[in-house]
């Protein structure tokens, strides 16, 4: 017994040896982790943040702007104004600003700038902002303190009621540089998702701040109730991206709770977003932030060597352009490496950079191969920086255009179904166009309509015809009549001067599809002009004249991302059902797209001018069509020629006499009619005077 109590004792001895040393270890190990936090790149020998010749704060690694760019209200909130971040050569931040929603979406309210002024002599930026729809202002204040900045919100009157718990200051930082990586809230562990996943609610529709021009981006489907993000954490210490220099950022509130949100709940260009409420019934300094962004010393940019990804014709001009951090010294030399067949490389030439100068954030070198001729494949060196591959050959620009004719247009087809091997990229969308944009309406993108229709047709009536031919607007789905005038006369241009006869797409208008990489034995240049003009005519029939663009009535519509056949429901809409409700034929769902119809001699002639020539080349593949083309162009010219511009047409004279000219001299090429060469050449000697 007393054997097994000294062997227990003694075990628990060792035991309790073991635990100490295990806590000294671990000790030595924390104070070890602490030195190394310590001696962290941005906690060595870091400069601090000081306001440049460019008014704005840097130091090494680091650049913080205030308004240096700002909303141009075009497109709104477009992620490249207010306060930002360059960190270490990449943008992480931007919109630094008073924003009235947790995460703002593009088409949110943006504070305009009333004054930005930066006092040298002290080293701040200030920057008054104001919302007009509240008669709301507030000042911005950014200062320097150590290896941060304090940035300051500063109110002369209360907050407006209806901003209570909206108005808060904002800054958003890019997903892409903080996937994969974690935060501190108060010192709580946390790791930014890479899908979005935190909590939200949804609130009754009267409380939402209005979106642009009483547009909104959320469809609710008549509940009258939109949705509110909530954070991922909440604190008054946040640091991002402890483990990685490049991109730790620490920042403190000692007025309010710093709350994390992931904007891509409700956008998928949402970014992640710090954000304080401003308190309500305060003014002066009612909310101070102080944003820390780590700088690494002596961190410089990597160079950046910028060439022709194409390559180069052996007899045109070679010069590539190198871009280098601010605090980089040029090296002497570049060299071009030639890549031989057994993949190895050997230096085919070498020359002295040439210096070309600062331009706002780099300087720039030039690298000038122009004498190398010899057909192969290069790439480029500077100091221990390779440019990708390029090649050198006469050949080099015979098939560049391929991906453009074979791919892009086909896809940018309207109202055809698009398919590409196992790939649909569309259904045949917008069976439904169009109906009558209605008057006095400020719309999106750009698209507004005055105060008459310019047509027969009264407000949301529907105009017939419309779903046929046309290219979607790069990146979004409305046909814009002014590009496919600018694309049918290139593409004319491009048929008569170089006979470009390449058919690598199958195109069937009776049955609206379209194959892509199958060969359907006609041009595919001659077969996208005639789709262009399939809707550019049938605009100057149905409606009388071209028309500023086709495009949808709601801006949750105009964000869509997925196939262009889901954005509307392709069955023309009955105001005689219910909305959501159909018959098979037609739906009581107000999606169609609409025409905006105002009309202006400058597109009239334009149009004319392209319609005259794509009936030129289209007569041998669809001489109906060409037929049609050149009536809407004599149509055109016949109703615009020698008439007064309107008053809203007088600050377009410049233009319209241009377009005026390249239609008279489409239509005389076309019909050798003298009436036009004449009008042509009134209009020459003038235009070339000016």
């Amino acid at each position: 017994m007393q054997k097994k109590q000294k062997e227990k004792k003694k075990s628990c001895e060792h035991l309790r040896f073991i635990l100490r040393l295990q806590t000294n270890k671990l000790k030595s190990v924390l104070v070890t982790l602490f030195a190394g936090v310590l001696l962290l790149p941005g906690n060595a020998s870091a400069q601090n943040l000081k306001l440049n010749d460019l008014d704005y704060f840097e130091t090494r690694g680091v650049n913080v702007f205030v308004y240096s760019n700002q909303y141009t209200g075009m497109f709104n909130d477009e992620k490249n104004a207010g306060i930002e971040i360059i960190h270490h050569g990449v943008r992480t931040a931007t919109g630094g600003a008073v924003r009235l929603q947790n995460t703002p979406e593009q088409w949110d309210l943006v504070p305009t700038v009333v004054e930005r002024k930066v006092d040298k002599e002290a080293g701040t930026i200030n920057v008054v902002l104001r919302y007009n729809d509240y008669d709301f202002d507030s000042r911005i204040s950014v200062t320097p303190k150590g290896k941060g900045v304090i940035i300051s919100v500063i109110l002369d009157k209360p907050l407006p009621v209806k901003l209570e718990g909206h108005a808060g200051l904002n800054l958003e930082f890019i997903p892409s540089s903080y996937f994969r990586k974690t935060y501190l809230a108060d010192g709580k562990p946390g790791i930014f998702p890479l899908y979005p996943s935190s909590p939200t609610k949804v609130e009754p529709l009267d409380k939402k701040v209005m979106q642009y021009f009483g547009h909104s981006t959320f469809d609710d489907r008549g509940r009258n109730e939109y949705i509110v993000p909530g954070p991922l954490a909440t604190c008054r210490t946040l640091i991002l991206s402890p483990e990685d220099p490049e991109t730790l950022v620490k920042i403190q509130s000692s007025d309010a709770d710093l709350m994390l949100f992931d904007g891509r709940n409700l956008a998928q260009n949402g970014w992640f977003i710090v954000r304080s409420l401003l308190p309500a019934g305060k003014t002066g300094n009612v909310l101070q932030w102080y944003l820390e962004p780590n700088a690494i010393p002596d961190w410089k940019r990597p160079p950046v060597i910028q060439f022709s990804q194409v390559g180069y014709h052996p007899a045109q001009e070679k010069v590539a352009v190198i871009e280098l951090d601010v605090n980089d010294t040029p090296l002497q030399k570049a060299v071009l490496m030639q890549v031989t067949q057994d993949g190895k490389s050997y230096e085919k030439f070498s020359a002295d950079v040439i210096k070309w100068g600062k331009y706002t954030r780099y300087n720039y070198l030039k690298f000038d191969f122009s004498p190398v001729k010899d057909p192969g494949i290069y790439y480029i060196k500077y100091g221990d920086q390779s440019s990708n591959t390029f090649v050198i050959d006469k050949d080099v620009y015979s098939a560049v255009w391929h991906p453009t004719m074979d791919v892009f247009f086909p896809v940018q087809m309207d109202h055809m179904m698009v398919n590409e091997a196992y790939r649909t990229w569309h259904g045949a969308p917008y069976l439904d166009d169009a109906l009558q944009a209605p008057v006095n309406h400020q719309h999106f993108d750009g698209y507004r309509m005055g105060p008459v229709t310019d047509t027969k047709y009264k407000p949301l009536e529907r105009i017939p015809g419309l779903d046929v031919g046309g290219w979607f607007d790069a990146g979004d789905f409305d046909i814009q009549t002014g590009s496919h005038v600018s694309v049918l006369l290139n593409f004319v241009d491009a048929w008569e001067k170089f006979s470009v006869d390449r058919d690598q797409t199958f195109i069937d208008q009776k049955t609206r599809y379209v194959d892509i990489h199958r060969p359907d034995g006609k041009p595919d240049i001659l077969q996208q002009i005639e789709h262009g003009a399939l809707n550019v005519v049938a605009q100057v029939e149905n409606i009388g004249h071209p028309v500023r663009g086709i495009i949808v009535p709601n801006l949750h519509q105009y964000h869509h991302l997925g196939d262009a056949i889901t954005e509307t429901d392709n069955l023309p809409y009955n105001p005689n059902l219910k909305p959501y409700e159909s018959d098979g034929k037609s739906s009581g769902t107000p999606d169609d797209r609409w025409a905006f119809t105002n009309r202006s001699a400058f597109l009239d002639y334009s149009t004319a001018g392209a319609l005259a020539a794509a009936s030129r080349v289209l007569k041998d593949l669809n001489k109906p069509l060409a037929d049609r083309c050149l009536a809407a162009a004599k149509k055109l010219w016949n109703e615009n020629s020698n008439k007064p511009p309107t008053s809203g047409q007088q600050g377009m004279q410049m233009f319209s006499a241009g377009s005026e000219m390249s239609a008279a001299l489409q239509l005389f090429i076309t019909t050798r009619e003298k009436k036009y060469s004449v009008r042509f050449t009134e209009l020459l000697w003038p235009s070339l005077e000016k």
